[in-house]
């Protein structure tokens, strides 16, 4: 599975890790963008604590 965000290219080992991604995704109403610069806040939030 591959998932492309402009030029970003996820390989998935697994197809269930694809899965599950694009679940959280449409769960939350993200675009994959939206999800990586999501994940970058919550990783940078928690090196600041």
């Amino acid at each position: 599975m591959k998932l492309n965000i402009g030029c970003v290219k996820i390989e998935f080992d697994v197809e269930s890790q694809y899965g599950s991604l694009k679940e959280t995704k449409e769960h939350h109403g993200l675009t994959g963008k939206g999800m990586l610069l999501h994940a970058q806040r919550e990783l940078d939030s928690e090196s600041a604590d």
